[in-house]
């Protein structure tokens, strides 16, 4: 089927059709999507001094996040202007200069072109710096967009600072990173996350904890966003929502009990917050330790998932916290999404898949299924 046949076979409140799962022409429309939109691509802490920067990566797109000799944080194309090549190809490093490796042009923190070799009379190095990316920071999280013209992002921006200040996020830094590699197009490890109907089933240690795995448990404060849908006023989408742990849990670790030192003005009194800022970027935070979730699609049927856990600034490794007790629950988590996220991939490629009805406890996957509809259309 076309894409556009495969939108309008489309029924609200059903998953989506096959097609929309292992198509090459739909993923290549995806992308399309997803680079017109923000994505969280670090965190400051990963960056603190200029040169030091990052490379992150969407589709066939590639950006250096960078620190430059001023201090300000950059996103520039990671596209040398001269014939292409990427110029950084470490995914994190340190630079006083950044050089392409292919024919030695080199360009200073800022992206500006430095030096180019051997060019003819006329050449104008003013116009052959890296291109600039838009680039925003809230509470240390640092989102780019590749696009030109990316969704307006104040009022997620201001929205997710409520959790971000809260928890200190801005001076906090990482303390682990894992990169899990799931066989599924990524539509279906982000439905999987949108819903907790599968969390009883699929995450005992999740659901011991979590209210939120408990229908009608859950309160909503009053300024929870819940409603993800399409924002035809240019506004990038978001939701940010609390949930109270289990009676007696302080965090999300094994035995409920704290991992770490507190963050921002927290307490083991307060709800931990789920946050989410466009179609790709998730967080999460408790009193003591934040989560990121950075979905990355690399194929129609291969997308990673890198969570990075965030400890306050001043927190030792091997004083104030250990990295295998912090990082528990949400890599045994993580695992066991894997594992159903690529079931559930392999029974959607079969001949006998149809789309299902949505439960009463998937609102949040409805949401996003539909969303992601509405603006696959407005690509045309």
């Amino acid at each position: 089927m076309t894409i556009t046949e495969l939108l309008a076979s489309h029924r609200a409140g059903q998953s989506l059709g096959q097609g929309f799962y292992k198509s090459p022409d739909v993923f290549a429309r995806d992308m399309d999507l997803l680079v017109a939109r923000w994505t969280c691509a670090a965190h400051t802490s990963e960056i603190p001094s200029s040169g030091d920067y990052v490379v992150a990566e969407l589709g066939l797109e590639s950006a250096i996040i960078v620190r430059g000799a001023d201090g300000v944080v950059r996103a520039l194309a990671n596209v040398c202007r001269h014939r292409g090549s990427r110029v950084c190809v470490k995914p994190r490093g340190h630079a006083a200069i950044l050089t392409c490796p292919y024919h030695a042009w080199t360009y200073n923190l800022d992206g500006s072109l430095r030096q180019a070799r051997q060019m003819p009379e006329g050449f104008d190095p003013a116009a052959h710096g890296l291109m600039p990316l838009p680039l925003a920071i809230v509470g240390g999280l640092i989102f780019i967009c590749f696009a030109g013209t990316p969704p307006a992002i104040d009022a997620a921006a201001a929205a997710l600072s409520t959790m971000t200040t809260q928890f200190g996020w801005d001076t906090a830094k990482i303390a682990a990173r894992k990169t899990y590699s799931v066989a599924s197009n990524w539509k279906l490890v982000l439905e999987n996350y949108h819903e907790c109907y599968h969390c009883g089933p699929a995450h005992p240690e999740f659901s011991d904890l979590h209210t939120l795995a408990r229908p009608g448990e859950r309160t909503i404060g009053d300024t929870d966003v819940e409603a993800w849908s399409n924002t035809p006023d240019g506004q990038e989408v978001f939701r940010v929502m609390r949930s109270r742990l289990a009676e007696g849990a302080a965090t999300g670790s094994r035995n409920g009990k704290p991992v770490a030192p507190l963050m921002g003005s927290a307490s083991y009194s307060d709800p931990c917050v789920f946050g989410e800022l466009g179609f790709l970027s998730a967080f999460l935070a408790y009193p003591d330790y934040g989560v990121i979730y950075r979905f990355i699609p690399r194929g129609v049927l291969e997308t990673e998932m890198e969570v990075l856990w965030l400890v306050n600034g001043k927190a030792e490794a091997g004083t104030d916290y250990d990295a295998d007790t912090l990082t528990w629950l949400w890599d045994v988590t993580s695992l066991a999404d894997k594992k159903i996220i690529e079931r559930n991939q392999a029974g959607v490629l079969s001949r006998a898949y149809q789309p299902g009805p949505f439960s009463l406890m998937e609102p949040g996957t409805r949401q996003y299924v539909e969303r992601y509809v509405r603006e696959l259309e407005a690509l045309g």
